[in-house]
């Protein structure tokens, strides 16, 4: 992930890549042949900040890791750029959070799907629609498989905060107003994983509704329905619209910098450099993480 923010972020005109700060300085180095930076590969989160001055640091470590490298590089008057999730779970995502306010940071979080082509194109698409909506987020989820790709125990233990994050994010973002209700219709049994399905209850009259299958094949799939359109993202980086009436589907396709990029990366590059200049921008915050990650709570009824 961070090579892909670095591709994204150097094909930004007036962006300059300073420097680079890892556990893993042989890999470094193969970033440092392959792309410009400024000062090279430095030896400490302090020594990143006070030979660069950099504007914006990206953070991209894995889930355990987080919390710690956030406390060293909350010390600085940089903007944050934190790949999901800022936290391994909700505890300890409101401890990094804490942190932040205690350092008075300014942090944005990498929930790129917000800012894939397609993604956009359907916010676009029901901005001006007030008809109620009906939001159906399906997600599959294979624990088995993270354990055996290397994941750390821990971390798939909370694996619906590292990974059913990427789907869970389309209801805060897709739902209008505020969360009345989290209604379990299938409860999570940590146990046994296999079916989940809970039903949210927007003030707005939005419903969403979050499907999980775990240990079983399915799709990542969201559909939006209202009394005119229906909108489906399946998979992800395809929209397809079907108004009232017709059976045709509409299919539109991810842009060039979906297709260039790890899809939503440079979009989200250009966001962060905006909300970096204090131009209006769509940039996740942490407040909005954290309300992401109080509702995966609420679903899952779990840390």
């Amino acid at each position: 992930m961070g090579r892909e923010h670095i591709r994204a972020f150097a094909d930004i005109p007036g962006v300059q890549l300073t420097g680079i700060y890892t556990r893993t300085p042989l890999r470094a180095e193969e970033l440092i042949k392959e792309f410009s930076f400024t000062k090279g590969v430095l030896s400490t989160i302090e020594e990143l900040y006070t030979v660069t001055k950099a504007d914006l640091v990206v953070i991209a470590v894995p889930e355990l890791s987080v919390r710690a490298v956030c406390s060293e590089v909350f010390k600085y008057p940089w903007t944050c750029l934190v790949e999901k999730p800022v936290g391994y779970n909700l505890e300890d995502a409101s401890s990094i959070y804490e942190a932040a306010l205690a350092n008075n940071t300014k942090v944005l979080v990498a929930l790129n799907r917000r800012h894939y082509s397609v993604t956009k194109q359907l916010l676009a698409e029901i901005h001006d629609n007030e008809q109620p909506r009906l939001i159906h987020v399906f997600d599959q989820e294979d624990p088995a498989q993270a354990l055996a790709g290397g994941q750390p125990e821990l971390v798939v233990k909370n694996w619906m905060y590292a990974n059913s994050i990427h789907m869970i994010d389309y209801l805060t973002v897709l739902g209008r107003g505020n969360i009345l209700s989290v209604e379990p219709v299938i409860k999570w049994n940590p146990t046994h994983p296999s079916f989940v399905v809970s039903r949210i209850t927007y003030d707005s009259g939005d419903i969403g509704i979050y499907e999980a299958v775990w240990n079983a094949p399915g799709p990542w799939a969201v559909t939006v329905s209202t009394q005119s359109s229906r909108w489906e993202l399946r998979p992800l980086e395809k929209l397809s619209i079907q108004k009232y009436g017709s059976r045709k589907q509409h299919i539109l396709e991810a842009d060039e910098n979906d297709k260039r990029f790890k899809p939503g990366l440079r979009v989200q590059a250009e966001e962060a450099i905006k909300a970096v200049l204090k131009k209006n921008n769509s940039s996740a915050t942490l407040e909005d993480s954290m309300k992401l990650m109080q509702l995966i709570k609420r679903i899952y009824n779990t840390n």
